[in-house]
């Protein structure tokens, strides 16, 4: 058997990178001028395609679950990886629910007449073809193809090895609903290797590649975000935050902390740090501390809490700092709302944070003045999420500032342009 050498290996990813580059692009122009129509055809047709195929998409995965737990991946990412019924007919829910949106692809907002009489408004219109790179959840694979074509790009997913059984199943899916549409069948391409070399390739495809979405561990956002020489919509993690102020009800309190943290562990929008204020701490937190550890969850905290919780493990300074995406809960009293708002601004990651409190001017304050890309009143973290915010799914969650903050759905996969009417008009 003749084994390929490390520089040919490098050159035949390469190629094959350039090669999917250059299709994505052909694809993409023809899918921003899709109508809307035909979009919704492929869109229908992937969703009940994903639930006929259930039972393949299972088996697939059953093989990838195996493979990893071979291997040793942590059980955050196991959760991650796993496709069951639920999970399965939420893909083929989600692909639906693009569909009831409108499309974003050529609205047209802000027309004015200006002075000259001409007017002035703005286009909204694709990005073109955009990269996703992200690590065990086949879901991506489903709710990315699904949003970016709605909103008129063409995709490139490379989803981690771990999971590549699985989203070659779920490509299967999504082609065939592209065939049914008569769109073409480029507009979404799973990379088909697992060699690495292919995402140093594919963050570096300016000529075909117009934006980047990494979605993953914070090692492989920090290396995407790092290396990449085209645009990156990220967050790098999520320390996410429920406060319980001393206006709170304590019924709410206890229904919002406890499902923040247990509802789901090995997500970004998990509560991972509790602030308590003061005044309450000796109400609520024996009830919650005793859920929390029937529920299996590790408690650490500053020594207020230990006081009221005896037994517990003490909270570190690295602990403020760390997304656990595990049973692990972090609890720390507060005097007030400004300690509290103080402690997000210095240790949390501007991803998702929740005040439980029925006074409303706090509660204003809090929304105002947390930078988060997600700020909650009396709700738990887990809604942040582009399915629970009406968008049908999410590509992923934005912490940054400029183009797209939070759950990025159709809108954050469009830009805008200037487009003018006139009737012979000339400027003098």
């Amino acid at each position: 058997m003749k084994v390929a050498s490390k520089q040919t290996t490098e050159i035949d990813v390469r190629q094959y990178m350039q090669d999917v580059g250059q299709r994505a692009r052909a694809a993409a122009r023809v899918v921003s001028r899709a109508e809307t129509a035909a979009k919704d055809l492929a869109l229908t047709a992937m969703a009940t395609e994903v639930e006929r195929q259930a039972e393949a998409l299972m088996a697939a995965n059953r093989k990838d679950l195996e493979a990893s737990k071979s291997q040793g991946l942590d059980a955050a990412l196991l959760d991650r990886l796993e496709l069951n019924a639920a999970r399965i007919q939420a893909m083929a829910d989600g692909l639906r629910q693009i569909v009831a949106l409108p499309d974003p692809v050529g609205e047209i907002t802000d027309l004015n007449y200006r002075p000259s009489g001409i007017q002035v408004g703005r286009m909204r219109v694709p990005l073109g073809v955009i990269g996703i790179i992200y690590e065990s959840r086949p879901n991506v694979t489903a709710d990315a193809a699904g949003l970016c074509l709605k909103s008129g790009n063409a995709s490139i997913l490379r989803g981690g090895s771990e999971a590549i059984h699985s989203n070659r199943a779920i490509a299967v899916c999504i082609q065939t609903g592209l065939k049914q549409a008569g769109l073409p069948q480029d507009a979404v391409q799973v990379v088909e290797t697992a060699d690495r070399a292919a995402v140093g390739e594919l963050i570096r495809m300016k000529e075909y590649v117009d934006v980047i979405v990494p979605r993953g561990g914070k090692s492989l956002i920090e290396r995407i975000s790092a290396e990449a020489t085209i645009p990156v919509i990220k967050h790098l993690h999520g320390v996410c935050h429920v406060y319980i102020d001393d206006k709170a009800d304590m019924n709410k309190a206890v229904k919002v902390a406890f499902n923040a943290k247990t509802q789901r562990y090995g997500t970004c929008n998990t509560m991972e740090t509790l602030l308590v204020a003061r005044g309450v701490a000796d109400k609520i937190l024996p009830v919650l501390g005793k859920m929390y550890q029937d529920e299996g969850v590790e408690l650490r905290g500053c020594e207020a809490t230990r006081r009221i919780l005896p037994g517990i493990e003490s909270a570190t300074e690295e602990d403020w700092h760390t997304e656990y995406l595990a049973p692990i809960l972090s609890i720390r009293l507060v005097d007030n709302v400004n300690e509290a708002i103080d402690h997000i601004a210095r240790y949390g990651s501007a991803h998702t944070d929740s005040i439980v409190t029925e006074d409303i001017t706090r509660a204003r304050r809090f929304l105002r003045e947390v930078d988060s890309s997600s700020v909650m009143v009396n709700a738990s973290t887990r809604f942040a999420d582009g399915f629970e915010y009406g968008l049908g799914a999410e590509i992923g969650i934005s912490t940054d500032k400029l183009h797209a903050r939070g759950p990025v759905g159709l809108e954050g996969l469009t830009s805008v342009k200037y487009v003018v009417l006139g009737d012979g008009h000339i400027r003098t």
